[in-house]
């Protein structure tokens, strides 16, 4: 077990390499970005600590010298981003190794990368460099490329569009912060369980369910902004961060009431399949979102158990 476990982690670390390298290569990006915690995640639940870290180390060295080749600030950025990922892998991994359920991964993850993106705009602040300023000309700079009959066609200022844009930065870094830690999650439970890891699973779709006082929570703030105009303040803010959140967790839970009832029934998985891309469409989405709401607030699926 132990002469096949080694060669593995060195294919991992390779792939590691190329991972990191493949960054700024446009037609790979989006792709291996977001791979990018899953093969350390592996190496860090396989391998002790020391080990992990020969390993580790040496991928980075690799990583810098080839990278410094190609541009010579190009080797300690791939290093910079590679350090970013390693403290929600260490937590993840340390998780894992104690069997924990997988929502208190998820949840411990998440908060630990969402816990640095904020920890990074702080210091870049304290040096001046001012992250959300510089957003805001891009942003400014790339809506003023945009032919003029477009720019017409929008019935908000830019000013205020780009202002309302800053001001959901919070909801970016949660979305970026989940979507990381839920795609390395998935992926390197797949390849721990097949090498004889014993890792716990999300629960089943169909039993997703969320507690009522989000209910609660969505009405108040449903309620408040009704009444809350002024765009500067921060009730307004946290609201314009909050209730997209919200949205989406009952569209969720309605997918999993969907799956719930395809289950109950007996019927073909091809209504819930269904009711994702449906997602995509806004008016659906709504409803969607109305339809998790009742499911969390009401006993139906109790209702429809009892049958």
């Amino acid at each position: 077990m132990e002469g096949t476990q080694k060669p593995r982690m060195l294919g991992w670390s390779i792939a590691y390499i190329f991972l990191l390298l493949s960054i700024f290569l446009p037609p790979l990006s989006l792709i291996t970005a977001a791979l990018l915690m899953v093969p350390v995640l592996i190496m860090y639940v396989k391998l002790g600590t020391r080990r992990f870290l020969v390993h580790y180390i040496v991928s980075l060295a690799v990583v810098y010298f080839v990278a410094s080749l190609l541009a010579g600030w190009l080797g300690a950025l791939l290093v910079s981003v590679s350090i970013f990922f390693l403290p929600p892998v260490i937590q993840m991994g340390n998780l894992y190794k104690k069997r924990a359920a997988a929502r208190t991964v998820l949840t411990a993850g998440t908060l630990t990368l969402l816990g640095e993106l904020l920890l990074t705009l702080i210091v870049c602040s304290m040096f001046g460099l001012n992250p959300i300023g510089s957003m805001k000309r891009l942003m400014m700079e790339s809506m003023q490329t945009l032919p003029v009959q477009m720019q017409g066609m929008m019935r908000i200022d830019m000013d205020i569009l780009v202002q309302l844009a800053v001001q959901m930065l919070p909801l970016y870094m949660i979305g970026f912060s989940l979507f990381y830690v839920v795609i390395s999650h998935w992926l390197a439970r797949k390849v721990l369980v097949r090498s004889g890891e014993s890792i716990p699973a999300f629960k089943p779709v169909k039993d997703w369910m969320l507690p009522k006082s989000f209910v609660w929570l969505y009405l108040l703030a449903l309620i408040l902004e009704m009444f809350v105009k002024d765009s500067k303040s921060m009730i307004f803010t946290v609201l314009l961060n909050l209730l997209p959140l919200l949205m989406a967790a009952f569209a969720i839970q309605a997918i999993a009431f969907l799956f719930f009832v395809a289950h109950v029934k007996r019927w073909n998985k091809t209504l819930p399949i269904m009711g994702i891309f449906l997602l995509l469409v806004p008016p659906a989405y709504f409803m969607f979102s109305l339809l998790g709401v009742f499911d969390a607030l009401f006993p139906i699926r109790d209702r429809m158990a009892s049958k």
